[in-house]
């Protein structure tokens, strides 16, 4: 009988610390937490399956990522009014709220929002500011809904339009895109630059996308998946979906005002955005150098062909200033140029380098 017992208290632990073992692999918790879960399974004469793993074995039907920078006045109104929409719809859901290297008490509203509403709202908290759309992409490679929604945390993205793309997507649409109509007060200013950008990105890099596009859209599983096998470290999210060009429909809305604070894209950050955009889905800055080197060419042959003739017929072409003029005029071509292919070259060194898109610094419990 003793050694009976022996052996089967010696198959016990070895089950034990095989589940631990395989707890710990599977989802990367500390030691600690797994012991409490076995110390409470062993008490019950279960396996290991705690609250937290009950929960991440079913994925939600619906996630919402929102990034977050210095919008610490607009977490609470955000956070309500997304779970009295996500409530009322009735599915089974998940927020991700993403803090980009906040400098004010973003964080730690996100993290007091998430411990209110654990374990459907989730908070990631980056190293430093990635930027935008580095914040989105950072909880869409999270996001485990099999529709995924993403939006701004400023509330110009009005939370109760929800139901709305979940409805689009359940009627077929892979990916639910919204046209934004502005309001009175927004400025002349950012509707002109606006359109400007859509038509000239448009333009430029031959994707046909539509005035009033923005991150706020909803995008199927399947989508998701392409958009994150993407291996460009300076991710152009519109541009990804836009060309992918996964069976869509649109719905229109018009932007409200922002609740607190002020717009965190400056003039340069818009720029920078544009320029991003463009070198990453468009070679046409290359064709178009090309274009201006053939047109270039043909004048200064024309120009050589005249000045030939006229030295033929014993007459000499006077003008020294207007042909240092056209020289300066081809070398600050020239220079524009190789500053395009510069550009090029260096995105493709930034691939090479294989730099993270973003780096967590800390994450909510729920997120582990």
């Amino acid at each position: 009988m003793g050694l009976l017992s022996n052996l089967i208290l010696t198959s016990k632990k070895s089950s034990i610390i095989k589940e631990l073992e395989q707890a710990i692999a599977a989802r990367n918790q500390s030691v600690n937490d797994v012991a409490s879960d076995l110390m409470r399974s062993w008490e019950k004469g279960g396996t290991i399956r705690s609250e937290r793993a009950s929960t991440e074995a079913t994925p939600p039907l619906i996630s919402v990522v929102v990034p977050l920078f210095n919008e610490q006045d607009n977490v609470a109104h955000l956070v309500e009014r997304l779970a009295n929409t996500l409530n009322n719809l009735g599915k089974s859901y998940e927020v991700l709220l993403i803090d980009d290297g906040s400098g004010d008490a973003t964080w730690t509203r996100i993290a007091k929002a998430a411990a209110r509403h654990h374990p459907r709202f989730r908070g990631l908290r980056l190293a430093r500011r990635f930027g935008h759309q580095a914040a989105l992409l950072a909880g869409l490679s999270r996001a485990r809904g099999q529709a995924v929604v993403s939006m701004d945390g400023d509330l110009q993205h009005p939370p109760e339009l929800i139901p709305e793309l979940v409805k689009a997507w359940k009627q077929g649409a892979a990916v639910v895109e919204t046209r934004r109509h502005y309001n009175a007060q927004t400025s002349g200013f950012k509707k002109l630059s606006s359109a400007l950008f859509y038509r000239f990105f448009s333009f430029m890099s031959e994707i046909n996308m539509e005035e009033g596009r923005s991150d706020f859209r909803l995008v199927d599983r399947r989508v998701l998946d392409q958009v994150l096998a993407f291996q460009q470290s300076d991710v152009f999210l519109r541009g990804v979906v836009s060309w992918l060009d996964f069976p869509s429909t649109t719905i229109e809305f018009e932007a409200a005002n922002r609740l607190h604070g002020d717009s965190k894209y400056t003039l340069q950050r818009m720029l920078r955005f544009a320029h991003g955009g463009i070198v990453a889905f468009s070679t046409k800055p290359l064709r178009v150098g090309i274009a201006l080197g053939l047109v270039t060419s043909v004048l200064a042959f024309v120009a050589l062909c005249y000045i030939i003739s006229q030295y033929a017929l014993g007459h000499t072409v006077p003008g020294w200033a207007s042909t240092l003029g056209l020289l300066v005029f081809l070398f600050g071509v020239l220079f524009v140029i190789l500053g395009v292919i510069g550009e090029y070259v260096g995105l493709i060194y930034i691939m090479l380098q294989r730099r993270p898109a973003y780096v967590i610094y800390e994450e909510t419990a729920a997120c582990r």
